[in-house]
Formats: structure tokens, sequence, C-alpha cells
């Protein structure tokens, strides 16, 4: 493809804005295959968010419908950064006026709404595809790496948790966050990132058991105004009631090997900790995105009074980063935003029609969306059931190696 490639997100939020600023250094990372990248619009319902984002990130202008951004012709690629239970309209909308389309994870906020985007997605002629952002970051993909390269072999045991403290507040304002129902809160928030974490590095999950999930703060104030991302504000004396989880933790079973995720959204002085261990037939590494330029790893390669857990800073010799930085030396840091930015390269290389061998991995599949909200769904219904244990069912495809 030679012709310029149009670009939109719509959502100015704190997700929409990593989006925006992702596709604007896109084309400058790795060698120049791409064409050129137009940064066109960004839409949001609220003018002035939508504005200041578009003003910020150099897009073109700002449109305050996905109507608008449908029908635009100098539009190809669309990012949706939106609340969940409004993206299936929008996604649908999106393909059927023939955009390639990115949208956020979780692909919805129903599993039948995901059903039904999938099968827009297989009727469209462009392409679709879900964010699954934190398997771009360079330590996860180097200790799968680990793992499938024999280095540390098997995965015997996966053990994760994704703290926040958004919401630990009881006057953080009422949002759609707070709506849904039992496991679209933390759980779909944090916890689907987790989850497809533990299946990138030890396989499809095939199992759940002792699903917990817990409310703490149960109710919250209106806001006054507009709230951008997870921004507190100004709030009336009206509460509405939490619908949905502030915490939640499992059991999980790999075909080989097991584990554990707990994730809340309630952990006072954890503002974004997902960290994780991998536990090997030949060592294990561990991870924390707080420390997102280095892992730890631990190989049974010395005498144990010498061995132990080394610290190895992430360079040019490790996914991604080789090539893709501009400052191309070790030891250069680089953090969470990158992964944004690896991601939507991906889905330009892909839509422009850049070779699976010569592009980065691809980005997940619609149907791998379905496959998360369906593990996560498992993960409500163990709660229902007192811990129960519930079986996945495997997926049905799998259309990309990212």
């Amino acid at each position: 493809m030679t012709k310029p490639l149009g670009v939109a997100v719509i959502g100015a939020g704190m997700a929409g804005r990593a989006h925006a600023a992702a596709y604007r250094v896109a084309s400058t990372l790795y060698s120049p295959t791409l064409p050129e990248i137009r940064l066109v619009s960004i839409g949001d319902v609220n003018p002035e968010f939508g504005a200041l984002a578009a003003k910020r990130f150099g897009y073109e202008r700002t449109d305050s419908s996905w109507q608008a951004i449908a029908a635009a012709d100098d539009i190809d690629v669309v990012s949706v950064v939106i609340a969940n239970s409004l993206h299936r309209e929008v996604v649908e909308g999106l393909l059927a006026a023939g955009k390639h389309v990115l949208c956020e994870k979780p692909l919805s906020d129903s599993i039948e709404d995901a059903h039904a985007m999938a099968a827009a997605a297989e009727r469209a002629d462009s392409i679709a595809r879900v964010g699954f952002t934190y398997r771009r970051s360079p330590g996860i993909a180097y200790i799968r790496q680990l793992i499938q390269d024999g280095t540390l072999g098997k995965l015997l045991h996966f053990s994760g948790r994704y703290w926040t403290d958004y919401a630990c507040s009881p006057t953080a304002p009422m949002s759609w966050r707070f709506k849904g129902g039992p496991g679209s809160g933390a759980l779909a928030d944090v916890g689907s990132h987790m989850t497809y974490i533990a299946e990138f590095l030890g396989g499809e999950i095939q199992e759940v058991s002792g699903g917990t999930l817990s409310t703490v703060i149960h109710e919250r104030p209106l806001p006054l105004g507009a709230v951008l991302g997870h921004d507190h504000a100004a709030v009336s004396d009206t509460f509405e009631p939490v619908e949905n989880d502030d915490y939640a933790a499992f059991s999980l079973k790999f075909a080989q090997g097991a584990g554990a995720i707990e994730v809340s959204r309630v952990a006072r002085g954890h503002a974004n900790s997902l960290i994780f261990e991998v536990f090997c037939e030949n060592g294990a590494a561990r991870y924390d995105q707080r420390r997102p330029s280095e892992i730890e790893l631990f190989l049974n390669d010395a005498p144990s009074a010498q061995n132990g857990y080394r610290q190895i800073i992430l360079g040019p010799e490790h996914p991604y980063i080789a090539g893709g930085l501009a400052m191309d030396a070790p030891s250069v840091g680089f953090g969470q935003n990158e992964a944004f930015s690896y991601q939507a390269r991906s889905f330009l290389e892909e839509v422009a029609g850049i070779s699976e061998e010569d592009s980065l991995p691809r980005c997940a599949s619609f149907e791998e969306g379905i496959h998360n909200m369906e593990l996560l769904h498992a993960v409500a219904e163990s709660a229902a059931a007192d811990g129960a244990a519930v079986r996945i069912s495997p997926t049905s495809t799998r259309k990309n190696g990212a």
C-alpha cells in the first residue's frame, strides 16, 4: 500500500490519549516501511476533551460523534477507546463503513454483544482487532521467549496480581466503570489484562476455581461535570450504588501447570502494580510493570550457594527494542506507553498489507477477545457458585502470534 492512511481515535480519555500518541510515533519505529500516516480526528462526545487531545497530539480536527468518523472519506483506521457498553454499536457501524478497527479490551460488556461484533468482523472486508497491549511489553515478551525456547522450559506455576487504587476513595465519582453485572468491575478492567498475560505465557487456561468477587465501597457520588479517565472531580451529594466488584481473585489450571490471579481497584498505594512470577522447569522469572525496563531471572545454572535471582536490564537484544528506539543503546529506559506504540505499529502494518514475516506480531483477533471475556465470565460463575470449578472452552482458532 502506498496511499496515505488516515487515522482517528474515538475516545479522548486516559487510554484514548495513549492510542492517539501511539499513532503519532508508530511510523518512526523501525525501518520506514509504512505509508504516510495522517492524524485526522479525535472523536469524543465532550468537545472540550476532544479538542484538547487533537491539539496536543497533532490531529487535524475533532468530531463529536462516531457517525461522523464512520462517514469521513479521509479516515481509514479507527481505534475505539470508550465505555465497554458502547463498543458494539460503534464497532459494527465503523466496520459497515469499511473502516479498519482496533477495539480496546474487553471486547464488550456482554459475551452476546462480543459474538455479534465478531460476526460483523467476519463479514467485513476491513480488519478488526482487539488491543491486548501488555503483550507488547518487552519484558513480558522476553519471558515468553525464554519459556518457548527452553531456557526456562515448561511453566509449572503462575502467580499474578494487578493492584490499582483509582477507586480506593469513597468520594471517587460514579462512572461507567462502577456499573454492570458481576465480574464487570476490577475483574474486567484489570483482570482482563492479567488473564491474557497468563495465557500468553502458559497457554490457554482450561479451568478456574475459587472465584471471589467483593465490593467494599457500595455507593459513590455523582460527578457535577464531565470526568476524564480515573480523575477525581467535584461531586454532588447524590449517591448511586456500585454494581460490580472492587476486588477479585481465582485459581487457574493450564493444560500443564497451575496458578492464581488477584486483582483490585482499591489497593491503596498501588497506582498501577502489575506484577507476576513464573516458575518453570529450569528456573523462574519475575516482572513488575513499575520497573518495565528490567526483569528478574533465576536459572538453575550455578551451585545453590551462589545462585539467586539476577537483574536483567532490557535493551537492544530483547523483543521490540532492537531497532525500535531512537537512541538504540543498552540501558536506555522505556515504559508502558511504548507498548501502545508497538501495538499501533503492528495494526498499521497489517492494514498496509505488510507481510507477517516482515511485521511485528499481529494484534489479537476478535475471537481471542471473546475467549478472554468467556474466561472472566467463568470466574464470575465460580464466585456465584461459592468457588466451584468451571471449565473453559478452548479457543476455536488462534489467528495471531503476538
